[in-house]
C-alpha cells in the first residue's frame, strides 16, 4: 500500500527501512516531485502496509516480491528506485529483477556476510531497540517533546535529532512498534537469507553511506556489495546519520537526482534520436 503519491515526470519509487514507513521520506518528497511522479510505498508487514501473507514464510525474498507486487499495482513497469536500509536492500533487488531505471541505496542493509560477528551485533540491536520501543510507543507523544529523550531515541538514526519534527519522531517510534513482521524477519535474516545474483542489474547504480552511520556503518557492512554491484558509484553522504533524510534533506534530494537527471536525459536523447531516424 503506497503512503504518497505526486507529482509529475519519470515514475520514483521510495522504500523506506526496516520497522519504518514511508513517513520517514517526507523531508524530501517537495525536492523529488518537483522532477518524478514519486510514490512512497509501505512495505508489506510494515506499519500502515499491507498485511503479511497467512502461510508466507518471511524472508527478505518474499518482502522484495510483496514490493514488486505494489509496483505491479501502480502500473510501474519500471521506476527510479531509491531505498534506505532494508529499502536499499529492496531497490537493488528489484533492479535485479528489472524492475529499476536507476538505483540510489542510501546506507543499504545486506552488505555483510552470514552467521558473522557484524551480523550477531546487527541482529542484538534490533532486539534491544524492539523492547525499548515496545515499552515507551504508548507515551512517545509526551516524550518526544523533551530534548533530552529525543536526542537518546533518535540518535541511532539522526546526527541531528532536536532538528527533527516532533510528529515525525513519534512516526518512526509509533511505526517499529508496530511492524507486525520485526522478530520474525530478524530471525530470517540471522538465519542467513540475503541478497539473490545482483549481476543482473542492467542499470545505474549509486550507493551513498551516511558518514555518521551508526547502525550498519560502511566500514563494516559494505564488503560484500562492493562485490555484488562491481560497478556501482560510490559516495559518501558528510554529516548524517543512517537515515539521512532527517539530518540534510537537501543533500539527498541532490545526491539522487544525479543520477535520476542524467539517466532521464539520456533516454530523451535516445528517444529523440530514434525519432528523428
Amino acid at each position: 500500500m503506497s503512503g504518497y503519491h505526486g507529482g509529475a515526470g519519470t515514475p520514483m519509487v521510495l522504500v523506506h527501512g526496516f520497522s519504518a514507513n514511508w513517513r520517514c521520506w517526507q523531508p524530501v518528497i517537495p525536492g523529488l516531485e518537483e522532477h518524478h511522479e514519486v510514490y512512497a510505498i509501505n512495505l508489506a508487514g510494515h506499519f500502515e502496509g499491507k498485511p503479511w501473507e497467512d502461510g508466507v514464510e518471511v524472508s527478505v525474498e518474499a518482502v522484495v516480491d510483496a514490493a514488486e507486487r505494489e509496483l505491479d499495482e501502480l502500473g510501474l513497469e519500471r521506476a527510479h528506485l531509491v531505498g534506505n536500509s532494508l529499502g536499499g536492500w529492496v531497490a537493488l533487488a528489484l533492479a535485479a529483477r528489472e524492475r529499476g531505471l536507476s538505483v540510489v541505496a542510501l546506507s543499504p542493509a545486506g552488505g555483510w556476510d552470514a552467521d558473522t560477528r557484524s551480523e550477531r551485533r546487527l541482529k542484538s540491536y534490533f532486539v534491544r531497540n524492539y523492547r525499548l520501543l515496545k515499552a515507551l510507543a504508548p507515551w512517545s507523544e509526551d516524550l518526544i517533546r523533551r530534548p533530552r529523550f529525543r536526542a537518546l531515541a533518535l540518535r541511532d538514526v539522526s546526527s541531528r535529532p532536536a532538528a527533527v519534527p516532533a510528529s515525525l519522531a513519534v512516526e518512526l517510534i509509533r511505526s517499529a512498534a508496530n511492524c507486525s513482521i520485526y522478530v520474525p524477519f530478524l530471525e530470517a535474516v540471522g538465519a542467513g537469507r540475503g541478497f539473490g545474483d545482483l549481476a543482473q542489474i542492467d542499470c545505474p547504480v549509486r550507493i551513498a553511506w551516511s558518514e555518521g552511520d551508526r547502525i550498519i556503518p560502511e566500514k563494516h557492512y559494505s564488503a560484500r556489495l562492493r562485490t555484488l554491484v562491481p560497478d556501482a558509484d560510490w559516495v559518501t553522504l558528510p554529516g548524517v546519520g543512517h537515515v539521512p533524510m532527517l539530518d540534510d534533506p537537501a543533500a539527498v534530494v541532490r545526491t539522487v537526482r544525479e543520477v535520476t537527471s542524467a539517466v532521464d536525459a539520456g533516454a530523451r536523447t535516445t528517444a529523440a534520436g530514434a525519432a528523428a531516424s
